[in-house]
């Protein structure tokens, strides 16, 4: 690149760092929030990226590429869209303010376009990784895509979050020479100045991993001094001088900084130095690699030219370059005086009635970002995919069997359907055939890049491994897992091929993937996860497996569909239903509640269940209707006047369960007849559906100051007012709120202690489950009335 283009982009990335500032301050300075609260931002740890950014959107981005931008350089890479006609004016002096511009990216809740979320640090910087997994198995299936290059910016601190290194470790991310991390090296973290460089320990563990590893530590100042008759020993002394050291030169000028630079170098550094000026001598040594704009492009063009690994960026910088706070150890959220911000507007050429202007359209720097926007412009991508799943496989099951072991024939059986098959695509942390996804493996075998040879011969199952394969397998990490299922639910946007994307975990591990499950939601992935097998049914194993909280968790998070059914076919119905929403192929009249666009969550178990109860409420109501309640959340599986006419006059419990404690529901209705009193019996498939109904209703009434009704799906399986007992292998509580929604005593039974190993009888005895516990709690929800 030429003197001329360097001078353009240099022009440019001090309007970029100008307008990063200036956004924080006005966010902070500008706007009277009401509250008192502080509004924040970040503005030295944005100011340390300017370079590297700037140099990759104005020099060296295409448009199919795709970038993971650090949290706290979000105001860096808002005023580089801004500078590229990508954002309005108006959101400027907007950020962190309520439908303004985020804290850090968000794909969902930003006006621009930006292709990862970042704020949970470390799961930025592992996304991409796992779009390119997932661009590397489209390519594969669907022909190849435009190239991309798929990029994080991430800073030093973010490296110490294991889930960085059980990313860079997986098998399934090796090999990847289209993916490049840029590390933000400025050496400091939130509290700190960082007392040791830990450069070799990161560089090594990249290197075991397969990464090429590029360090731009130096400018060419540094360079061309080195170069000189004793510059060796200025670089000795600046590559052993303790880090403190070197960043307090920062905030230092004229004979103190030459004094605080010399202080323990060898007397050749000072001979070497003697002879340049005070005014010269700052610039000099705090040159750094991160803040040359030709250095940095060179690193990207020798990553560029690496396309048999994935490759990792070392960027010195300097936490506030370009800002009178520059390596302070405590500049991580400090924010510029007034005084101080007039000084930079002043020293850009700018005043506070051109301040937010783009660059002038007519000079270099604006010509060049016309050129780049135009450059970086993309297509709308389609997320529907245009076909339709079926409603249901018509699933058989003529004897006990688990919710596990349905969920498996369901996905082989959608394996078989020509118009959703090649879209399917599961994955598993090491679990797949203790989860049941070995029949679809045989049937579809496992994804690798080129064909491996299989040593051995398994008739139960045949671990076949090619490019053709639709099940990528991982190593031992739930996070990996979570952050791959986001990525695949996100193909439609960064591969342009929507995807069906399946993953399966043991159900108390979920909880292991937490942050990259809620990080994949926030971002609007869509994919299908099962937790299985779960609870305290799971009962040999002990505490340590059975999850009790998990099913508050998959009511809770938002952009997750949390889903529990007992039986074979409402199972069969709630996965095509939850893939045909994936799909874009379900309309809202299909589930009786409005579209869904999010994550499905199936908490399911290894105990076989009579399906014998079911298939009787099916004789007794209609596969058109009964589906209908399945798939809003409840339906009744026994209803008490018809199952005991004799008992017309009785008192009238309602027993809800859901999942695995349906017999023991069962068999305490049944008792519960014999002392003369009617309970009907509710399944809840989807705790998280009637929780919605039942908050639309009310969020309605509070809103328009009227009587909240009784929502459809509530109604429909409750129907009379009766006193309700909930029984739930999970936190009583995930199901307790029923008693308010329906307006009636509640008695919540459930798993509030850790398990232990035992019988399921045993364990169902210890946590008040079994049919006598649930008959004793409906008789005090009747006292209760």
């Amino acid at each position: 690149m030429n003197q001329h283009d360097l001078d353009v982009l240099d022009e440019i990335q001090r309007r970029v760092l100008w307008l990063a500032t200036r956004i924080v301050d006005a966010a902070n300075h500008d706007r009277d929030t009401g509250d008192g609260v502080k509004v924040g931002g970040h503005q030295a740890s944005s100011a340390s990226l300017v370079t590297a950014m700037t140099a990759l959107w104005f020099a060296h981005l295409d448009a199919e590429d795709r970038v993971a931008v650090k949290p706290h350089a979000s105001p860096v890479f808002h005023a580089i869209q801004y500078l590229l006609g990508n954002l309005d004016r108006s959101y400027l002096p907007k950020l962190r303010a309520r439908g303004g511009l985020q804290s850090y990216p968000s794909r969902t809740k930003d006006p621009d376009e930006v292709d990862f979320s970042t704020g949970s640090v470390g799961l930025g910087a592992a996304a991409p990784l796992f779009a390119a997994v997932t661009r590397r198995y489209v390519d594969a299936h669907f022909g190849a895509r435009p190239h991309s290059r798929f990029v994080a910016l991430i800073g030093d601190a973010e490296l110490d979050e294991g889930n960085i290194w059980e990313a860079v470790a997986d098998p399934a991310t090796t090999g990847l020479g289209n993916v490049m991390w840029l590390v933000d090296f400025n050496r400091q973290s939130l509290d700190r100045v960082v007392p040791g460089i830990r450069i070799n320990q990161w560089r090594g563990q990249f290197e075991a991993a397969g990464w090429h590893v590029v360090e731009v530590k130096y400018g060419r100042k540094l360079a061309e001094a080195y170069a000189r008759p004793g510059g060796a020993a200025l670089r000795d002394w600046i590559d052993i001088m303790p880090n403190e050291q070197y960043q307090s030169l920062f905030g230092l000028a004229g004979p103190a900084l030459r004094k605080q630079f010399l202080d323990g170098a060898p007397a050749e550094v000072g001979a070497f130095v003697a002879d340049i000026s005070d005014d010269e001598l700052g610039p000099l040594v705090t040159d750094l690699g991160g803040h040359d704009l030709e250095a940095m492009l060179d690193a990207y063009a020798q990553c560029d030219a690496v396309t048999d690994r994935p490759s990792v960026v070392f960027a010195y910088t300097v936490k506030g370059w370009g800002l009178p706070i520059a390596g302070n150890p405590r500049n991580h959220s400090a924010l510029l005086s007034t005084e101080q911000v007039d000084a930079l507007r002043a020293a850009n050429g700018l005043t506070a009635e051109t301040e937010w202007d783009r660059l002038d359209p007519a000079s270099p720097a604006g010509i060049r970002a016309g050129e780049r926007r135009e450059a970086l412009s993309r297509a709308p991508r389609e997320r529907s995919l245009g076909v339709t799943v079926p409603e249901t496989t018509r699933v058989r099951a003529n004897k006990p069997v688990s919710t596990q072991e349905v969920f498996g024939r369901v996905l082989v059986d959608l394996a078989r359907d020509p118009a959703v098959a090649p879209y399917l695509v599961t994955t598993a942390p090491d679990v797949a055939t203790s989860t049941n996804l070995a029949g679809f493996i045989n049937k579809t075998g496992v994804f690798a890049p080129t064909e491996q040879r299989s040593w051995t011969e398994d008739r139960m199952l045949r671990w076949t491994e090619s490019p053709a394969g639709q099940h990528i397998e991982l190593g031992i990490s739930e996070m990996n897992l979570f952050l791959l299922l986001g990525q695949l639910g996100l193909s439609w946007d960064l591969s342009g091929q929507p995807l069906l994307p399946i993953g399966t975990v043991y159900d108390p591990f979920v909880l292991r993937g937490l942050d990259a499950f809620l990080y994949g939601t926030y971002s609007g992935s869509r994919f299908v996860v099962a937790g299985t097998p779960s609870g305290i049914t799971l009962a040999p194993e002990g505490g340590a497996h059975q999850s009790t909280i998990t099913a508050s968790v998959g009511l809770e998070l938002p952009g997750v569909t949390f889903l529990e059914p007992a039986y074979a076919a409402s199972l069969d119905w709630l996965l095509c239903d939850a893939l045909g929403q994936i799909a874009g192929g379900s309309t809202p009249a299909a589930t009786a509640a409005p579209a869904e666009d999010g994550a499905y969550y199936f908490r399911l178990s290894t105990r076989p269940i009579d399906q014998a109860p079911f298939e009787a409420a099916r004789a007794r109501i209609s596969d058109a209707v009964l589906r209908r309640q399945v798939v809003a959340g409840a339906y009744r599986l026994v209803d008490a006047h018809q199952a005991y006419p004799q008992l017309a006059d009785a008192p009238v419990v309602t027993l809800a369960g859901s999942g695995a404690v349906l017999p023991e529901v069962l068999a305490a209705a049944a008792e519960l007849a014999e002392e003369g009193i009617a309970a009907h019996v509710v399944d809840v498939t989807s705790l998280d559906r009637l929780y919605r109904a039942w908050q639309r209703t009310l969020r309605q009434g509070v809103r328009t100051a009227t009587v909240p009704s009784v929502p459809g799906a509530l109604r429909a399986a409750f129907g009379d007012r009766t006193p309700v007992v909930t029984v739930h292998d999970a936190a009583s509580h995930a199901m307790a709120w029923l008693g308010s929604a329906l307006g009636v005593p509640a008695v919540p039974l459930g798993v509030d202690e850790f398990g232990q190993s035992g019988s399921v009888r045993e364990l169902y005895e210890l946590h008040d489950l079994l049919p006598g516990s649930i008959v004793n709690a409906a008789l005090a929800a009747l006292s209760l009335r």
